[in-house]
């Protein structure tokens, strides 16, 4: 697959989600195989501009952290135009503008979301990007800012007028936030829209088979998969051989999801330091406990973690609690099977595999 002169290995592309698609997690996602494009958390095109620490540590990348998109928000032409060229000049293989998060921050500045309700403006400042660089330039988008006012497909047309190399499109509306089903039909009009770059559909994908089901039913190029991947860093190696074969890869095993949650806070120490880096994964760990099995033992401790040592205690105390239950294939044991409480504490503890992936808990503002 192509963006402009990028070639990609693959189709399929790990979509930015502020607080979660930084370093660590996207080399977990590229160790682990299958995935065409990773892209950094959205930065602010000015606090990149400035250099501010925070901003620069957003776009912080390592070299097998390529290919790699840098995505911006902003609604100054001169300031998004710098800041493509900034990144540019970093080593960044793509930018990615961002015209699709929801969140009230970044909207009430005129990016996100609210660039959708001016075509001309948005496409005006997008030509300015795209004019400034010689890396492809893509677009991030929902189908509108709701149901009322669906402008992805007008707005996808303008700006391969101007020059990007692709569209990704996530079927919500603003205003439906993460709530509801994705639009696959919204996504197709968007496909029809456009004569020559690729559409990249977006939301609801927690399975291989969901992948499949996106591009069959919308025409998209390729698919973008966000809070799939936190809760199945795999889904990319997995719906990768799918889409190839047609063969479905089983889940990995318990050793195997423990053996990645240990890489992945090796990681974020490495990169963040261990203070900051524990902080932060206290919000990640219970993503891989979803399918743990019984893991209310697991999460009450690990989401106080502050170094090393702590960590490696709650798997060290975890472990066996967890092998009281289980035989090593993961289902419970004879003894358990048959009693009530133990049936009620399973139901309550495992939940099955979502069809969409929880968001995170307050309003929308704050995520």
């Amino acid at each position: 697959m192509h963006l402009g002169r990028l070639e990609l290995s693959s189709n399929l592309f790990l979509s930015p989600l502020a607080g979660y698609t930084n370093l660590p997690f996207r080399r977990v996602v590229r160790e682990l195989g299958g995935v065409g494009l990773c892209t950094t958390d959205l930065v602010n095109a000015r606090s990149l501009i400035e250099r501010r620490p925070k901003a620069l540590k957003l776009i912080e990348s390592h070299p097998v952290d390529r290919p790699l998109a840098g995505q911006l928000f902003g609604s100054v032409p001169e300031e998004m135009r710098d800041a493509t060229q900034m990144l540019e000049a970093m080593g960044v293989d793509s930018v990615d503008i961002n015209m699709g998060c929801p969140v009230k921050k970044v909207c009430k500045v005129g990016g996100g979301s609210a660039m959708m309700a001016d075509l001309d403006k948005t496409a005006a400042l997008v030509a300015g990007m795209v004019q400034g660089v010689r890396i492809p330039v893509t677009a991030k988008m929902r189908l509108g800012w709701d149901d009322a006012n669906i402008t992805a497909p007008d707005l996808a047309r303008a700006l391969e007028d101007v020059g990007v190399a692709a569209i990704f499109v996530h079927g919500r509306t603003r205003e439906q936030g993460f709530s509801g089903r994705v639009n696959l039909a919204g996504i197709r009009a968007v496909v029809e829209a456009v004569k020559r770059i690729p559409v990249i559909g977006n939301g609801d994908v927690t399975s291989p088979e969901a992948a499949r089901v996106m591009i069959n039913d919308s025409g998209c190029a390729g698919v973008s998969i966000g809070r799939g991947a936190f809760y199945d860093p795999w889904i990319f190696k997995r719906t990768r051989h799918y889409l190839d074969t047609g063969e479905l890869w089983p889940e990995p095993d318990f050793a195997e999801r423990i053996r990645v949650l240990r890489r992945h806070f090796e990681l974020m120490v490495e990169v963040f330091g261990e203070e900051l880096g524990c902080r932060m994964f206290r919000k990640v760990a219970p993503w891989y406990a979803r399918q743990f099995g019984p893991a209310s033992q697991f999460n009450k401790q690990v989401v106080r973690v502050s170094s090393r040592q702590d960590f490696e205690a709650v798997l060290d105390n975890y472990l066996p609690w967890r092998a009281q239950f289980l035989e090593g294939d993961g289902h419970l044991k004879p003894q358990f099977r048959p009693a009530p409480m133990i049936a009620s504490f399973m139901r309550n503890d495992i939940p099955d595999a979502p069809s969409a992936i929880p968001v995170p808990k307050g309003p929308v503002e704050v995520w």
